[in-house]
């Protein structure tokens, strides 16, 4: 499931120097619904350049056609007469129609791939503006498939483009050809006519099967690349429980199921080429020796013959490249199918129309409310004020979490921020009231001020009270580059205590009005917790609130250290509330006890 985000803007700059910029996206406009909608739209964006590469690239193959009946008329004009003349005026002419076949096949093969490269831009922009949206995706997928989907399968739609202009390149060397023998020999002539399509219309009884075998390949590795992506993330607690057997074993149960899948997928392209190629072969031998006979009764001359035996030989080429277009589209409308599901899901959260009233330290009421495993919950967490709330059951915490994110609503009962139910607020106006950390926080490549404060916005002395009061400060000690030492994506070089410290200073260093922390502490020692509980409070809660005014502040946890110092503490069981109270009142009754002093 994907979290909201926002995206970011390009850099004209690369990792190895300066690079052209991307072209711009289109237009939002309706998504199509289907694969096969995809494709069409995919097409109908690129027609102009379909087009102009289509007429270049046929201008090639009608050159291909043409070099088997040149030499024949050099063989029957010039050789065959001994004029040295001829000859050199026929090498000439000959020399000439290889400058524009090799110059059509440049331009045109370049215009093609411009197309095609510009289409998977487009397509991996709409794929990662769907994910990254403020509201949101509700995929239901690992990240390692979205990336498969944005990447595999985003080229395997674009490149039907290409192919579509070399096919018809292809339709076109065939017509050429086609003229020409039916100058030369009717009787040839309408035997490759009807020959061709014959071909054509074997191969493409074995589409079917190849686009199922496609787009079952497909699924297996994009469902491998999220478990190697979960993998990956999770290394350090899987060696820490000692689970990296398990999990290596699901790995290799799918990366052979996907080798299986790829491995099907293969043998039925190979066997849509293996037959197109075999009954090209078979074809075009029938041709020659057809040709040969009528050679030999008189019926054509040598250079004729060399013309017809040339084309016949040349007839492979365009009927490949039509072949091709065949499991080309296969592939192209598995992953477009692929791609439009993607597109097809809901948002993970929705906005209303109004703006939060309020100005200073917002208020958060839950009234009566029931979702998931939560039954009647009613809390409030007072303007300026730091309220902790204890769940015995993470799915209650959990719970609580998605319904404050705005990723599911309340069954029964309101949830309020400023006294206005939180659906009906704008998600930008609900975010610059209230800012939602969870457990899992994603670390960006980069440093660990880039980390912290990626805007570059605050000053050292504000910047070290953030460091300072989230414990981060250790952090930046333990590497001379200070916060200029690099984070690698994800923070997979810093251990856990390090990210979620990281992770809570970038929090504090947003200065939101309010703030939601959900386990800010689970992976730090017991000392590292008291300091950040103490930062926590002078930060956000001193006793003489800052220019900025006071802050609220909701905390899902269960530490002792920042129980102790909440003005509210909720303890909820069952998903029910248990008890209210501040921790040193709760502390008499035995369950909450055991709750938070495990």
């Amino acid at each position: 499931m994907s979290q909201p985000g926002t995206t970011a803007g390009g850099t004209p700059g690369g990792r190895y120097g300066r690079t052209r910029p991307a072209p711009p996206l289109p237009p939002p406009g309706p998504r199509p619904t289907t694969g096969d909608a995809l494709v069409r739209r995919t097409l109908a964006r690129q027609w102009r350049r379909v087009l102009g590469a289509a007429t270049l690239a046929s201008s090639w193959q009608v050159c291909e056609a043409m070099v088997p009946v040149l030499i024949g008329v050099v063989v029957d004009r010039a050789v065959a007469t001994g004029d040295v003349g001829a000859v050199v005026g026929w090498a000439l002419a000959l020399c000439l129609l290889f400058v524009v076949l090799s110059f059509s096949y440049r331009f045109g093969a370049f215009v093609a791939f411009r197309a095609m490269q510009e289409e998977t831009h487009r397509v991996r922009g709409e794929i990662s503006a769907h994910v990254l949206d403020e509201r949101g995706a509700r995929t239901g997928r690992l990240p390692g498939e979205v990336l498969a989907l944005a990447t595999g399968d985003a080229e395997a739609v674009a490149t039907v483009v290409r192919q579509l202009v070399f096919t018809a390149a292809g339709v076109v060397g065939l017509v050429a050809s086609a003229v020409v023998l039916v100058r030369i020999d009717p009787l040839i002539a309408l035997v490759v006519l009807l020959g061709v399509p014959a071909v054509l219309a074997v191969t493409q009884l074995l589409a079917p099967r190849l686009a199922r075998r496609s787009a079952a390949a497909q699924a297996a590795v994009a469902d491998t690349t999220g478990v190697a992506t979960d993998l990956v993330r999770g290394v350090r607690p899987l060696r820490g429980i000692r689970a990296e057997d398990v999990v290596l074993g699901r790995y290799r149960r799918s990366s052979r199921a996907a080798a299986d899948a790829g491995v099907a997928a293969a043998r039925s392209e190979g066997l849509v080429y293996g037959v197109a190629t075999g009954l090209s072969g078979l074809f075009l031998a029938g041709v020659a020796l057809l040709a040969g006979a009528r050679a030999l009764d008189g019926q054509l001359s040598i250079g004729e013959l060399v013309a017809v035996v040339g084309l016949a030989q040349f007839f492979a080429e365009p009927v490949q490249l039509l072949t091709r277009l065949v499991a080309e589209l296969a592939r192209a409308r598995a992953s477009a199918g692929r791609v439009v599901d993607l597109l097809a899901t809901p948002p993970l959260v929705t906005g209303g129309l109004l703006d939060p009233p309020g100005t200073g330290a917002p208020e958060v009421v839950l009234d009566d409310v029931s979702v998931a495993t939560l039954r009647g919950v009613t809390l409030r967490a007072a303007p300026g004020a730091l309220t902790a709330v204890v769940t015995e059951d993470p799915a209650d915490a959990a719970a609580l979490g998605a319904l404050l994110r705005g990723e599911t609503p309340p069954a029964a009962g309101a949830l309020r921020l400023d006294g206005t139910p939180l659906a009906d607020l704008t998600l930008v106006g609900r975010r610059e009231r209230l800012l939602l950390v969870p457990h899992h926080v994603d670390l960006l490549e980069g440093t660990l001020r880039s980390n912290v404060d990626p805007q570059g916005r605050l000053g050292a002395d504000e910047l070290g009270a953030v460091l300072a009061a989230s414990a981060a400060d250790d952090v930046v000690d333990l590497d001379p580059a200070g916060l200029d030492q690099p984070v690698a994506a994800d923070g997979t070089t810093l251990s856990g205590g390090q990210r979620q410290r990281l992770a809570l200073a970038r929090a504090l260093a947003a200065d939101a009005p309010g703030l939601v922390l959900h386990d800010p502490t689970t992976a730090v020692d017991a000392v590292t917790e008291h300091r950040i509980a103490e930062g926590l409070v002078a930060l956000r809660h001193p006793r003489t609130p800052g220019p900025t005014g006071p802050r609220t502040t909701l905390v899902l946890t269960s530490s002792p250290a920042l129980l102790a110092r909440a003005d509210l503490v909720v303890h909820l069981r069952g998903g029910e509330v248990a008890a209210t109270g501040t921790h040193a009142d709760l502390l008499d009754d035995p369950a909450y006890a055991a709750a938070v002093l495990r």
